[in-house]
């Protein structure tokens, strides 16, 4: 063990505080770890020999071996642990020194902790860390929250490690409080998005009677143009995978049952909170759902009909179909993430930078894309842009794709494929471009039963009126 004491120390060595650690270690930095397993510590220690590393057994061990003030970041699991960790941190500590909370956690949780801890005297930061273990390990995208102040004392660790595009890193100071956090839920909001998305059209793609290896081929090909990104990357790299066991594509051998972890349904209900449609969201979050029901899907498979699917379209045309149908839809997936940031920020006045977070997602992160340059230029340019749509690259995108956009929703619908991602996005973007909804019908209605008023189209705005309506009897 070194006599120096450490520059960081990370709580919790599953891989990826493992990762992490080997990243900032590889920076220059010397780091102190601590894992409530003694083994754990010791195997990391002993596997990784000629690092920087400081193993310790005990947390106090572990406080004392680093340099005031202290940098301590906690890599474990969201929720109590967090809480239990930071109870057992807080008699160690000493006034200043700095908290981290790596793992994905509520954004309220974070707001809680920050002031709880800065009445202890210390400093908080809820940090959303994107990339998984590969990130973690060469470069995340990290999303930090907190007072300015300590996000200067933490600026040079975490610029260091994070990913770098253009030389920029992708790390920038979020805003206050749970901001980094919120900012991460609705990161992976947009993820949930993106994943669905991407699955529609491969079972599309199934459906038309692609072989596995062409699917993988088209999504590489993909790869190589506007919709690259590191979803679509992956989508290839998974297609081409064989089973080992059985020699079938491995994607063929995996049943059909998503899992969440949580932070799609927390950007659903903050969503509901602030008024802020993400339909396309909602419908990956609902397909996930919908997917763990194999039972009840494979018994309603036997009784509930529906179209034989007959895609009479040439491979040729519907691949170029269907990539205007992704590329259009994903715009919608990350127009409505930001939408739902903007209105948050706004309400909690956190005054965040929408092309710096556009920014520090397009390295490190899972959803990570070539055209996140161009949201970075769309709020960089005008950063109180109404809308990412309304943005001249996008609004033409929009024009010149949507015609394949609603041909593929059309076909999926008339074949009983479902595609709720698909048709959540292409009815989002036609309420926002239709100047008269029915609306006023739905308003008539409220104030039939409820007295709940309505404005006219013919009478000043803020204006409410009633109609005694007739009776109904039965």
């Amino acid at each position: 063990m070194s006599n120096k004491q450490s520059d960081f120390g990370l709580i919790g060595l599953a891989v990826m505080g493992q990762n992490l650690v080997l990243n900032v270690e590889s920076r220059g930095f010397q780091v102190s770890v601590y894992n409530r397993t003694e083994a754990t510590t010791e195997a990391f220690i002993a596997a990784n020999p000629g690092k920087k590393l400081v193993g310790a057994k005990t947390l106090e061990e572990f406080v004392q071996s680093l340099a005031k003030p202290r940098k301590i970041q906690i890599m474990v699991k969201a929720g109590a642990p967090v809480d239990q960790v930071i109870e057992q941190l807080i008699p160690l500590l000493d006034k200043d020194d700095i908290v981290i909370d790596g793992g994905n956690s509520l954004y309220t949780d974070t707001e809680r902790r920050d002031a709880y801890l800065a009445s202890k005297g210390l400093r908080f930061i809820g940090a959303g860390v994107s990339g998984g273990e590969e990130g973690a390990r060469k470069g995340p995208s990290i999303m930090p929250g907190g007072p300015l102040s300590t996000w200067e004392v933490m600026k040079p660790i975490f610029e260091s490690i994070s990913a770098k595009v253009d030389g920029e890193p992708c790390v920038i100071h979020i805003g206050p409080g749970g901001a980094g956090h919120y900012v991460k839920m609705v990161h992976n909001g947009i993820e949930y998005g993106d994943m669905q998305l991407i699955c529609e059209a491969y079972s599309l793609f199934k459906a038309a009677g692609f072989s596995t290896d062409e699917m993988a081929a088209i999504f590489n090909e993909w790869n190589e143009g506007e919709l690259q990104s590191y979803l679509i990357q992956i989508t290839a790299k998974a297609l081409e995978q064989k089973d080992p066991e059985t020699g079938k594509p491995i994607v063929d051998v995996i049943l059909d049952k998503a899992g969440q972890k949580g932070t799609g349904q927390w950007t659903l209900i903050n969503a509901a909170e602030n008024a802020v449609v993400i339909s396309t969201i909602n419908a990956a979050v609902e397909a996930r759902v919908l997917s763990s029901q194999k039972k009840a899907r494979v018994a309603a498979s036997r009784q509930l009909q529906g179209p034989k699917i007959e895609l009479s379209v040439e491979k040729k045309a519907l691949v170029a179909k269907v990539h205007d149908a992704l590329y259009a839809s994903k715009v919608i997936s990350y127009t409505q993430g930001f939408d739902l940031i903007k209105t948050m920020g706004d309400k909690k006045e956190w005054k965040l930078d929408l092309g710096g977070i556009a920014s520090i997602w397009r390295g490190g992160c899972i959803i990570r894309a070539r055209f996140l340059n161009r949201i970075t230029d769309a709020f960089r340019t005008d950063p109180a842009l109404a809308n990412l749509m309304l943005d001249p690259f996008f609004k033409d995108l929009l024009n010149r794709t949507q015609q394949n956009w609603r041909e593929v929703v059309a076909l999926a619908v008339s074949n009983g494929i479902p595609v709720p991602a698909f048709s959540a996005s292409l009815a989002y973007y036609d309420s926002y471009r239709t100047e008269r909804l029915p609306a006023n019908l739905l308003q008539a209605q409220r104030d039939f039963f409820g007295a709940h008023t309505y404005e006219r189209v013919d009478k000043p705005e803020g204006q409410f009126f009633h109609t005694d309506w007739p009776e109904v009897i039965g």
